[in-house]
């Protein structure tokens, strides 16, 4: 067993086609399966099930396919890593929607003001999907607002933020004194889509207290939500440090709810078998700091 199998058993699962895989690596078809067979009888598995002329891995297959996506990987690691030694190269960063419109610009703008030779891509998207791109190898390292569920990403907290419920200027709820949770049981809800950090981290605390909602709106766009909020549509719950702004200017209203936390965390978050470069770790050490 050697790179090269590994490096056509990544490709084929890539783009679930040998046929396909051996054009993008200019090898013959028969090449391909040959080395795909050579890895299965190595192993003694079934990497593939084969039916209809369609393959599909397998579970033991889906296994080693998150093994060999990072061991192949590792040579291009090391060729970034010499030459981040010299302060050149570049980072892949995914963020979730929230970090990547408040705090990765001013993240990027400091990075490229002390490591200007150093070339930075960022993918910005929900949690779920940034931590699928971190499995795939497709980014570096990430910063996201969610919880990670796989065993083979490392999370690290690294700031605390805020959640916060928002409602129109003229919302009925204003006019009262206190305001508990069990309140909110009969607004209607503005939310951001199921598989971001923000949606997960609302829903867990609402149902802490007995109460499952159903939005009337849900949405990736934190502006479309705000919009719809200050229209009095609904009431909705996101990060302080994204309404603040609309909340100064008297178009939204924080609803100090007294019985619940909406306290969290972001975090950091990379693949176990990642090694991160000297760019990465200083990258990483600007977001502490």
């Amino acid at each position: 067993m050697t790179l090269r199998h590994l490096n056509i058993f990544v490709v084929v699962c890539q783009e679930n086609s040998i046929t396909i895989a051996s054009k993008k690596l200019y090898i013959s078809q028969p090449a391909v399966s040959n080395a795909i067979k050579e890895l299965e009888n190595y192993y003694g598995i079934k990497l593939f099930e084969r039916f209809s002329k369609k393959i599909y891995l397998t579970d033991v297959g889906k296994s080693v396919l998150s093994y060999a996506i990072h061991i192949t990987s590792l040579f291009d690691d090391l060729e970034t890593s010499i030459r981040n030694s010299d302060n050149i190269g570049n980072l892949r960063i995914g963020s979730s929607i929230t970090i990547g419109n408040y705090l990765m610009p001013n993240y990027i703008k400091q990075f490229s003001l002390k490591f200007p030779d150093i070339q930075t891509f960022v993918t910005i998207d929900n949690s779920e999907e940034i931590e699928q791109l971190i499995l795939e190898n497709q980014i570096d390292f990430a910063l996201i607002e969610g919880i990670v569920h796989s065993d083979h990403i490392i999370s690290k907290s690294f700031l605390n933020d805020e959640l916060v419920v928002i409602c129109s200027v003229d919302n009925p709820l204003l006019e009262q004194a206190v305001i508990t949770i069990k309140d909110l049981e009969k607004q209607n809800f503005l939310m951001r889509e199921k598989n971001s950090g923000t949606r997960k981290i609302a829903d867990s605390i609402l149902l802490l207290h007995g109460i499952s909602i159903i939005p009337i709106w849900e949405s990736a766009s934190t502006g479309a939500i705000i919009n719809g909020v200050s229209n009095g549509i609904g009431i909705s719950i996101l990060p302080l440090r994204l309404v603040q702004g609309f909340i100064d200017e008297g178009k939204i209203r924080k609803l100090e709810v007294v019985d619940i936390n909406l306290q969290r965390q972001f975090y950091i978050i990379y693949h176990r078998n990642k090694f991160l470069t000297p760019a990465s770790m200083e990258f990483l050490k600007l977001c502490r700091e």
